[in-house]
């Protein structure tokens, strides 16, 4: 076997290994996280990020609504069960918003 076929052969390799590794992480990256909305903490209205979306956790009292119906549970952002009081919200990770709720940022789900 000549230097140049172990260098294709090595290559091969390589590039299987690779291939293999992307596809288990691709897999992987799109299984469901393992914490729940029960685990995560309640975003708290004092929160910086929270404040300057004005967010409130009673939208009926929220100001500079669009739609009065307009709520977290309808809002693009929003990731919780249908019927769920909390759940996550893409703009606030790692804690869950109140489905009643209301930020500046809310955008109806299509």
């Amino acid at each position: 076997m000549s230097q140049h076929d172990q260098n294709d052969e090595g290559r091969r390799r390589f590039l299987k290994v690779a291939a293999g590794g992307v596809a288990a992480a691709t897999i992987l990256g799109t299984l469901p996280r393992m914490a729940q909305a029960a685990d995560l903490p309640h975003l708290s209205p004092s929160d910086p990020t929270a404040a300057a979306l004005k967010y409130t956790e009673d939208g009926s009292k929220a100001m500079g609504k669009k739609a009065p119906n307009d709520a977290c549970m309808n809002c693009n952002f929003y990731q919780g069960k249908a019927g769920a009081a909390w759940g996550p919200c893409q703009l606030f990770p790692g804690k869950v918003v109140a489905s009643k709720g209301w930020c500046a940022s809310h955008a109806v789900m299509i």
